[in-house]
């Protein structure tokens, strides 16, 4: 039975992947930062394990605890993030840093723990949950803008540094998908964000009520259409590079190659609620 490590597993696309994976008949090693989330994941016969992107230390702990249950991962599926929202000239450098540290940092020191044990067998599948916003930038959304993009060049440079071997490296890019990411983004805004002292009072206010509301976006699919994705990168053959989700992703990846970048400024500036100051 090969075995994956997926993170952020308390809900949304993490909660649907180790169920569809465990159906497979992965053996699944579900992670949340939460030990209530932990515990929860336990009471449904999940292996469960804590993991706090932002703490090496809980990283190191819970990749310890998971390979003295399996020798070597097959699969690691990296999912847990969340979105810090606002303008950039409101984001201090504290809340920039700690975006990095989960969406980023912890991605990537998650890597090169498993990768050693990957590379002993020469087989491994590594999943990536990047985003729409990981090849085009939107106004309001620039810390995790970055961390997307950032994310996008550890995965490109560590796929040639791979070549040699038989470890493949998915970039699942989604649009809109059913999940609790705005409601978390709208936690991350109001601790971050000092918006009565900010100039784009006007862009807040949309922004908020598109965070608070419960209309689901245009295009917005179900995370089932992650697990099959998912599916196919770690069963494929040869898995795809990067995995587009939703018509959105797919349109704007298209109008990004086609397009000249003011012309797309302009079509993102207007997505993205740009408006007025």
């Amino acid at each position: 039975m090969q075995s994956v490590l997926i993170t952020g597993c308390s809900s949304g696309i993490g909660f649907c992947l180790a169920q569809g994976l465990k159906q497979a008949g992965y053996r699944v090693f579900a992670t949340a930062r939460n030990p209530q989330d932990v515990e929860n994941l336990r009471q449904l016969g999940f292996e469960a394990f804590q993991l706090d992107l932002k703490s090496s230390e809980s990283i190191k702990q819970a990749v310890q605890a998971i390979h003295a249950q399996v020798d070597c991962l097959y699969g690691l599926i990296h999912n847990g993030a969340y979105g810090q929202v606002g303008a950039l000239e409101d984001i201090s450098r504290e809340a920039l840093e700690a975006q990095f540290q989960t969406n980023v940092f912890g991605w990537h020191e998650l890597t090169n723990l498993v990768l050693p044990s990957m590379k002993q067998n020469n087989t491994g599948r590594i999943v990536y949950l990047s985003s729409v916003l990981g090849f085009v930038a939107m106004p309001f959304r620039g810390p995790y803008n970055a961390s997307k993009f950032a994310i996008e060049g550890l995965v490109d440079t560590l796929r040639l540094e791979l070549a040699s071997t038989n470890i493949q490296l998915s970039l699942i890019q989604p649009g809109p998908i059913e999940s609790k990411f705005r409601e978390n983004a709208y936690k991350a805004f109001q601790a971050n964000v000092d918006m009565r002292n900010s100039v784009y009072q006007a862009n807040y206010q949309q922004m908020i009520k598109r965070l608070k509301s419960d209309k689901l976006a245009d295009y917005t699919l179900p995370p089932e259409s992650i697990l099959k994705c998912t599916l196919h990168a770690l069963t494929a053959k040869k898995a795809k590079i990067h995995y587009r989700v939703t018509f959105p992703t797919k349109l704007l990846a298209l109008l990004k190659r086609i397009l000249p970048s003011r012309i797309m400024d302009k079509i993102l500036f207007k997505a993205g609620g740009g408006g007025k100051r």
